[in-house]
């Protein structure tokens, strides 16, 4: 089976995939969730003509020549507006967000004024509209403030509430089963044998779904038999995705595959042009009366994690409707790198995003057994298959890691 080249891969797991359903959420909840409808305001802000400044509501005719003595007839702070109106020679005493009185114009700040009393001598003017935030200049009832598909900030949930929502619609989050595979394989924490490893890989897989927006749900170790597979491979009914991390190869030990086809996965393709990761494989079946993609991902566990950032992210991303957030960004290289072979290579570096353009400088060593250089590294290297060497200066494409 010849490899297939991993942005036709990509394509044909992007093309099957669809946005997931809607809920409305808390906004308390809604920070990190991915927004389903536009957000339109339902009200003005500010609702009313707000004062921007403590001082005095006055008619700007009346300050007009200055110094000049008002008569105080009342006080409107925060919540608290004054009911009746201003006349000619008044003045109402006002705090910052106090909504001016009716007949007010202008407010005068408390630094140009002597208070006496009841009485109050300006001794600044002020123009009609000075100091006062009018209704709606922020923004107003009906506009949309939040185009759907962006991931919500805290500032978009601030927005949200100013504008007289309590909930915001979000796209479902995709719930991702990792399963891990493997005689070898020992809980972290637990105490090594002879010839086990620490199983990692689930771990880091799931931290890779919850920051792409997904939930993470761990299915445990299966170990090297169909029975446990066939155990654990049920136990992900329900989930959007299943990722499988190890077996994906075609050993005696590599069961995966015929594991899943048994429980009734359709097999889309296998085997990949790129490195590290070339044993992965994609897969469709029924599970729990709806459709789940089944993501098989190598065992190394730099492999793994590079194959996750490459093709799960973006599936992800697609079942939430937000697919920018995820994709390459143009950089130059901070040092020369050497000629690449028939597969596409992703190369660990670091991303320098002071300067114009940014620059990579990607790691001296790419072996797939250094977990540090993954963990060091903030960014993947995209160098196309059968690239020639290329020099310092040249553009490049680059995959964020951290999303």
């Amino acid at each position: 089976m010849s490899l297939l080249p991993v942005a036709e891969a990509l394509t044909r797991i992007l093309d099957v995939a669809t946005t997931l359903e809607t809920e409305d959420v808390d906004l308390l909840q809604a920070r990190g969730r991915t927004l389903a409808s536009p957000v339109v305001s339902k009200l003005n802000n500010p609702p009313f003509d707000a004062s921007a400044m403590d001082g005095y509501a006055v008619r700007a005719e009346d300050v007009a020549s200055v110094p000049v003595s008002l008569n105080v007839v009342g006080e409107a702070g925060a919540g608290r507006p004054f009911t009746g109106a201003l006349r000619k020679g008044e003045a109402i005493r006002i705090f910052t967000g106090g909504s001016v009185p009716d007949g007010a114009d202008a407010i005068v700040i408390q630094e140009n004024v002597d208070a006496s009393g009841p009485t109050i001598t300006v001794r600044e003017t002020a123009s009609v509209g000075a100091n006062i935030r009018p209704q709606g200049e922020d923004f107003r009832k009906d506009d949309v403030l939040i185009e759907a598909g962006r991931c919500l900030t805290a500032r978009d949930v601030l927005i949200g509430a100013s504008s007289g929502h309590g909930k915001l619609p979000v796209v479902r989050k995709p719930v991702v089963a990792i399963l891990s595979t493997g005689d070898e394989l020992v809980s972290p924490g637990n105490p090594l044998g002879p010839g086990q490893i620490s199983a990692s890989n689930a771990y880091g897989l799931a931290a890779v779904v919850e920051a792409a927006g997904g939930e993470a749900r761990f299915l445990g170790i299966a170990r090297d038999t169909f029975a446990s597979l066939e155990d654990r491979i049920s136990a992900a009914a329900g989930a959007d995705i299943l990722v499988t991390s190890g077996g994906a190869s075609v050993g005696d030990h590599d069961l995966v595959r015929p594991a899943l086809e048994k429980a009734g996965a359709k097999l889309e393709f296998y085997k990949i042009a790129m490195r590290p990761g070339k044993p992965l494989f994609f897969g469709l079946r029924a599970a729990d009366g709806k459709t789940q993609y089944c993501l098989g991902l190598p065992g190394n566990p730099v492999s793994s994690m590079i194959c996750a950032r490459v093709f799960l992210v973006p599936l992800i991303g697609r079942l939430l409707g937000r697919e920018t957030p995820f994709q390459a960004i143009e950089a130059v290289l901070a040092e020369p790198i050497p000629a690449n072979g028939p597969r596409q290579h992703y190369m660990r570096g670091l991303l320098d995003m002071s300067s114009a353009p940014p620059r990579v400088t990607p790691f001296k060593s790419q072996d797939s057994g250094l977990i540090k250089s993954l963990q060091r590294a903030d960014c993947l290297v995209v160098v196309p298959a059968d690239a020639p060497a290329q020099s310092a200066g040249t553009p490049v494409k680059v995959l964020k890691l951290d999303i």
